[in-house]
């Protein structure tokens, strides 16, 4: 199983607080100990509101890129249905460039919506405008000259769309959440697929994960090209105690808030409790306990091929980011191993 980080560029704002140059310059940092450490890859989030800073995640990824060896980089997700494929193929074609072959693209339609007033679209287009998008982005990644027409963007007309980026074929992940119809998609397309779990139990999610093998199987693809990520929110300490003592304030503080935007319950310490049981969705304790876990929730979806933390926003500070960073590269993943 490959481990890695996906982050939303905190801006650290509230208890943490740090100017926004300052937040930049130590996720640059955490990046790049996550490259000295052995993860597999880090991931930069899309949203357009003040608590974060990741409305350009290409740019931060190229940055990352040029100060990085091994790691590989990407989307997590973009927001393709309020962007132009076209810019997006490119932005991450000049980051495999950059990072010479190392970028990814994990593509969805986003939970968040306020790119959509944003950039003028409307959200009742929401499932309508990622499956054109889609269709297009793959499109653009299989052929250098392009001929497409479609209700949302102007045609191309054997249109070629440069760089070319070094891998022969970027890797694209679909993010899904909940909707069957998501995780069917994905399988039929042949595309990995990348499950985002942050509440309740992992192991509810298995049916929809046999959909989309079972999509993809009709499909004609073999169980090899049916890869499977997991993300969920997650934070790993020397001792299960000392992980809670520093995760649960910020968690419970950016959840309930959370909440109160989208009609949730307030979060509690019970509530937490749970989700920190054997099958709850939260992956926070020690590097023993998160191995554990781990295994158990590949176990319980038929076979997990990464697994990748959201830890930044739940106001930890850089030095314990950097510390769980250190112990999942060192401890975790060779106990995965």
């Amino acid at each position: 199983m490959e481990i890695g980080i996906d982050s939303f560029a905190s801006a650290m704002y509230g208890s943490n607080s740090l100017s926004s140059v300052d937040a930049m310059e130590q996720l640059l940092d955490r990046i790049v100990q996550a490259d000295q450490a052995g993860l597999h890859f880090f991931g930069i989030g899309e949203h357009h509101k003040k608590e974060f800073l990741d409305s350009a995640p290409a740019v931060i990824l190229a940055a990352a890129a040029a100060r990085t060896k091994n790691i590989r980089l990407g989307s997590a997700v973009a927001v393709l249905s309020t962007s132009d494929p076209v810019r997006v193929f490119q932005n991450f074609a000049t980051l495999d460039l950059i990072s010479k072959g190392r970028a990814e693209l994990v593509v969805g339609r986003g939970s968040a919506i306020e790119s959509y007033p944003l950039f003028g679209f409307n959200l009742d287009d929401y499932d309508e405008l990622f499956k054109e998008k889609l269709e297009l982005l793959l499109k653009i990644r299989g052929e250098e000259f392009v001929t497409w027409s479609g209700k949302f963007r102007p045609a191309l007309k054997n249109q070629p769309v440069y760089p070319r980026p070094v891998q022969e074929k970027l890797p694209i992940w679909l993010g899904v959440g909940g909707t069957p119809e998501s995780f069917a998609r994905a399988g039929t397309l042949g595309l990995p697929l990348m499950v985002a779990v942050i509440g309740g139990e992992t192991y509810r999610f298995r049916r929809l994960v046999d959909l989309y093998r079972e999509s993809g199987h009709r499909a004609g693809f073999s169980p090899e090209q049916l890869t499977v990520g997991l993300h969920s929110p997650g934070y790993i300490a020397a001792t299960r105690e000392q992980a809670i003592e520093d995760y649960y304030p910020g968690y419970a503080e950016l959840w309930t808030k959370l909440g109160k935007e989208r009609g949730w319950p307030p979060v509690t310490r019970k509530g937490f409790d749970g989700l920190m049981g054997p099958t709850g969705a939260l992956v926070v304790g020690s590097p023993e306990e998160a191995a554990e876990k781990l295994r158990s929730h590949s176990d319980a979806l038929g076979g997990v091929d990464r697994f990748t933390f959201q830890m930044d926003n739940a106001g930890l500070t850089h030095a314990q980011l950097m510390q769980s960073i250190e112990l999942i590269g060192t401890k975790l993943i060779p106990l995965l191993r």
